[in-house]
């Protein structure tokens, strides 16, 4: 698409400022300070709130200039900068208020998003199923993040609100970062960015909104083809594949296990009879009547996550549970039926999980102020997380950084949930710190990219016959 329009004059005349090396000027949106939570689940838990302030729009004289040079372009040296990152970060935030989504290719054209996304793929590719976080040390700091659906202006905040990635501090991020809400594609090359250019500090996990299947219904897909218009499909497929070769689960500092859904089955495989001499011996899923049990970290490394929509049977079931598993407070593991996929598990596989992998702390996310309303015996999502299982060895914990969630919403009345990270800090990275924090208002104006009146929630069951399709 042309850089050319009502902007383009702007754009020739802004100079960036100079940036301190660790400040970053997002337009708009300026630094809130936390203030003491009122609501806490416990005693014991401090919880951290962030009051939102009310950004300022266009001036009469006309619109807002970029804050930095745009079109961005690709460092000549193919090494990202944290400035290079300000300036992406503060171009999407500044072009969400002051350009129609068509525009987005003269911000960040295909040939940046092509290198961008390919960088990212090449090093996510390369890590395991369950990645480890073992090199933190006394000045460590891990931060966990849960969905974000496409929410540009609270992620910016939980950025500025936790601190930037650095040598001392990790991020986790446990999946679903587009669909449902409005800037999922920005959202996902922005955390992109910051895994090129700290590949050892920061972690994308996969969500189940990371599909085909998923991408398809709650608009991510539909976001992408009105942004790039006749390349939108070249740059969905790049999303895709990039969808494919993100981890599934992290363990921090071997006492926290985070994934999106929670915890999966094992899946017994054996080798089939072969003649002596044969090279290869068929692997075959020997289910018939074994009920169901928990896997092992071994069986997850296993996996083949490389799907675009984990299947629901058959012998690679592990992703799918990993991304669409839920907790109850039923004992026991069995099938997920609300949602047509994954398990549901008990207090009792919480306790097991630990125990037998030594861990101290389970942190997943998957559910919303919406799906939290239908699973009785669960704590809400009011504050951005709720304690889910307290057992002998530890806790389960269901974290959710999209404030008020969804965006786009069909019921009269809006949940205006608060959003929520962790913090894990030395000796033992085991003790959760709550951060709750409150969405960016107002939004920029924006339209839905899904029929959220009458589309089918994620959290009720699927339409297996469409995912099939899909894949």
């Amino acid at each position: 698409m042309s850089g050319g329009g009502w902007w383009s004059s702007l754009v020739n005349t802004t100079t960036p400022k100079k940036k301190g090396p660790w400040q970053i000027h997002c337009h708009l949106v300026p630094r809130r300070i936390p203030k003491p939570a009122t609501a806490t689940n416990s005693p014991e838990e401090a919880t951290t709130t962030a009051s939102s302030t009310t950004t300022t729009s266009s001036t009469p004289e006309g619109p807002t200039p970029p804050p930095v040079q745009i079109p961005l372009s690709w460092p000549a040296d193919s090494s990202l900068t944290l400035d290079w990152i300000q300036n992406l970060i503060s171009a999407f935030d500044w072009s969400s208020k002051n350009l129609p989504p068509a525009e987005l290719p003269a911000v960040l054209p295909v040939s940046v998003f092509d290198t961008l996304v390919l960088t990212a793929s090449k090093i996510l590719h390369k890590e395991p199923n369950c990645v480890r976080i073992d090199d933190c040390n006394d000045n460590s700091r891990v931060v966990v993040v849960g969905d974000v659906h496409g929410q540009l202006h609270d992620v910016i905040f939980l950025l500025q609100d936790a601190g930037f990635p650095c040598d001392d501090r990790f991020f986790v991020f446990n999946g679903d970062y587009v669909d449902r809400g409005a800037w999922g594609l920005e959202t996902f090359l922005v955390l992109l960015a910051w895994k090129v250019f700290l590949p050892q500090r920061v972690y994308l996990l996969r969500g189940n909104h990371e599909s085909k299947y998923c991408t398809s219904v709650y608009g991510f897909e539909k976001e992408v083809l009105a942004k790039y218009g006749d390349k939108g499909k070249h740059v969905y497929r790049k999303c895709l594949g990039c969808f494919e070769g993100l981890p599934l689960a992290s363990i921090i500092a071997g006492h926290v296990y985070t994934a999106h859904g929670g915890l999966f089955r094992s899946v017994s495989i054996t080798p089939s009879k072969r003649s002596k001499g044969k090279k290869n011996r068929r692997i075959i899923l020997n289910s018939e009547t074994k009920p169901l049990c928990l896997g092992s970290l071994e069986e997850l490394s296993k996996a083949r996550r490389s799907v675009l929509d984990p299947p629901w049977e058959g012998q690679n079931l592990i992703p799918g549970d990993v991304l669409w598993s839920d907790p109850t407070m039923k004992s026991g593991l069995s099938p997920n039926t609300e949602r047509g996929i994954g398990l549901l598990w008990g207090p009792d596989c919480t306790e097991d999980f630990l125990k037998k992998f030594e861990l101290k702390l389970i942190i997943r996310s998957h559910e919303g102020p919406d799906a939290r309303e239908k699973r009785p015996g669960l704590g809400g999502m009011d504050i951005g997380y709720t304690i889910d299982h307290v057992v002998p060895s530890g806790k389960l914990i269901t974290l959710f950084s999209a404030p008020d969630y969804p965006q786009f919403q069909a019921t009269e009345e809006r949940f205006k949930n608060k959003g929520a990270y962790i913090v894990l800090t030395p000796p033992c990275f085991d003790v959760p710190e709550f951060h709750t924090f409150e969405a960016i208002t107002p939004r920029p104006a924006a339209k839905p990219y899904y029929d959220y009146e009458d589309v089918i929630d994620s959290d009720e069951e699927l339409d297996l016959a469409s995912m099939v399709t899909a894949t």
